[in-house]
């Protein structure tokens, strides 16, 4: 099967731009009817919408989702302006600007292929163009909220582009219409080339849309009618995935607890113990594809993220529950704090393989494994030996981090932009939030407790009557499943803002060990304690209701003043 990255790699087309308040190319080649005269200039043309994927930047602080604007995540060396809720409004945003380029660039291909005769020899790239329309006007509804809805590619001059925005609701329904119609065109996944986006990716974007707005809808406009149908649209969409039956979690028998681990670091080169590859991975169902020499990552991810280079809140720490099911709080099976390890101790197995477990050893592309077989000469050789963490919060990750050994910024493992487990949680959520606040002990068994029993076999399911026993608050768990799922994939921002519950969170201080007991010994100075005697790590954090939603440029305001500036800023 082809890949998309070796598609790109045929050929690129040049665009010019000129900077308008929307950022549009004026009339060029673009439109030239001798552009569109058969199925493979669609094609070719559509093949420059996947440079706008996420990758790996999504793990640093390159894109507005990052989970180093939240409250899980520092970076080891600086602080977060939009973290610490100390960021200002800007004189221009890519992502404003960008978004429309990248709309007007699939409306040209959308207008184009009306006039074309032979639809059905055209549906796949016709149906990337409403896909990418929709991605793109996400990113402006996410960012900003209300939106300027435009369908047919415009120029500079253009009456609309002094427009008023519309409503984001209306933003949101447009573009889950645009998902629906991608969905109708575009080919199964199975039928495309790797790393182009099938019917199912254009299902599951719809969920994960659907859902954002439901819950702001519900959370922050109070109109829970509206909010409901956008969560009953969410579910329905999940449940086509579902049922498709074409995607799995990930797990392997001889990684075991760790497959969720490997997952994310799977390349075709040798890069575990069990000797799989990407072609082993039936979770992704969009990913961005990248290749050690067609198109390596360009970035020194492992190096960049591992151990002690970004420092964990405790809170996401705390999150993690222990085996009987239960949180730390409420669960008989918690070991306590007083040796390193023993708070790492009968938890959710995720902690340990997402996390830098102390007493663990850890390798790198530089100090990498020898063959995984954990020999005495392999952890000789590792980049981290019997890991005590002595700095920042006492948390690290290891998530995104290769263990073979490559050069700097070849790694090519592929960037889940969606995957099988973001859809189960969003059934999951969208069922609750949908039928009022309840959801049945089989909705919960075909989604959330898939992805929390992966890696943990023995852990009790959720279910109503283990809620009721324990006083546990489904709505809390789903929350809190989907927080340690996708940590460090760019979502947490966004569910605290779609959730309202910021405000609450993100003011508080990123924390780390409790120095008790063994820590006193291990790490001396460690700085800092707050009141629970945590290490703190950082506090004065703030978030303002106008945090909600981020500020549009100045620029554009003084080009287009109908626009408004969102509110507070």
């Amino acid at each position: 099967m082809k890949s998309i990255y070796k598609l790109l790699a045929i050929g690129a087309l040049a665009v010019s731009a000129t900077t308008s308040c929307l950022d549009l190319s004026p009339k060029d080649s673009l439109a030239s009817s001798d552009l569109w005269g058969q199925p493979a200039d669609f094609q070719n043309f559509a093949n420059k919408f996947y440079d706008w994927l996420p990758n790996y930047g999504m793990i640093y602080a390159d894109n507005f989702h990052c989970d180093r604007h939240s409250d899980f995540l520092r970076d080891k060396n600086s602080r977060d302006d939009i973290s610490a809720g100390r960021h200002t409004v800007p004189e221009s945003d890519g992502d404003y600007t960008g978004s429309y380029d990248h709309i007007r660039r699939c409306n040209l291909l959308i207008q184009n292929a009306a006039g074309y005769g032979a639809q059905d020899d055209i549906r796949q790239p016709l149906g990337e163009a409403y896909f990418f329309r929709a991605y793109s006007y996400m990113t402006l509804l996410y960012k900003f909220g209300d939106a300027i809805i435009v369908d047919v590619p415009i120029d500079t001059d253009d009456p609309r582009m002094n427009a008023k925005r519309d409503d984001r609701a209306k933003v949101a329904e447009f573009i889950i219409e645009d998902l629906r119609k991608a969905a109708g065109l575009l080919l199964p996944t199975a039928d495309v080339a790797e790393g182009r986006v099938g019917s199912e990716g254009a299902w599951g974007m719809l969920s994960r849309v659907a859902l954002f707005e439901g819950t702001w809808q519900i959370y922050h406009k109070g109109n829970t009618e509206a909010g409901r149908k956008f969560c009953s649209e969410a579910a329905e969409a999940a449940k086509k995935v579902m049922d498709g039956g074409k995607f799995q979690l990930f797990y392997n028998a001889t990684l075991g607890d760790a497959s969720q681990k490997y997952m994310f670091i799977l390349e075709n080169e040798t890069c575990n113990g069990a000797g799989l590859t990407k072609a082993d991975n039936k979770e992704y169902i969009i990913k961005r594809c990248f290749d050690p020499v067609l198109k390596p990552g360009k970035r020194n991810v492992s190096k960049e993220v591992f151990f002690n280079a970004s420092y964990v809140s405790s809170h996401l720490a705390d999150l993690y529950l222990c085996q009987d099911g239960l949180p730390i709080d409420k669960s008989g099976v918690f070991k306590g704090r007083d040796r390193m390890v023993s708070e790492w101790q009968n938890r959710d197995h995720r902690m340990r393989y997402t996390l830098c477990q102390p007493g663990d050893n850890f390798w790198n592309n530089e100090k990498s494994r020898i063959d995984w077989s954990d020999s005495d000469e392999e952890i000789a050789a590792a980049a981290r030996r019997n890991n005590v963490p002595s700095g920042g919060t006492g948390y690290y990750p290891q998530k995104w981090s290769v263990e073979r050994k490559c050069v700097d910024e070849t790694q090519s493992f592929d960037w889940p932009v969606l995957r099988y487990a973001e859809v189960l949680l969003n059934y999951a959520e969208a069922v609750y939030e949908r039928d009022g606040g309840k959801i049945s002990d089989d909705d919960l068994n075909i989604s959330l407790n898939l992805t929390r029993r992966r890696v943990n076999k023995d852990m009790p399911a959720l279910t109503n009557a283990f809620a009721a026993q324990h006083g546990l608050d489904i709505r809390e768990e789903i929350r809190r499943e989907r927080s340690i799922e996708l940590f460090q994939e760019g979502f947490r921002l966004d569910d605290l803002r779609r959730w309202k519950t910021a405000e609450i969170e993100m003011p508080k201080d990123i924390t780390g060990i409790v120095w008790t007991g063994e820590w006193e010994t291990k790490w001396a100075s460690p700085g800092p304690l707050d009141k629970d005697g945590r290490v703190l790590v950082e506090g004065n954090r703030q978030f303002e209701q106008k945090h909600y939603l981020f500020p549009l440029p100045s620029s554009q305001l003084q080009l287009n003043p109908n626009l408004g500036q969102n509110p507070g800023w």
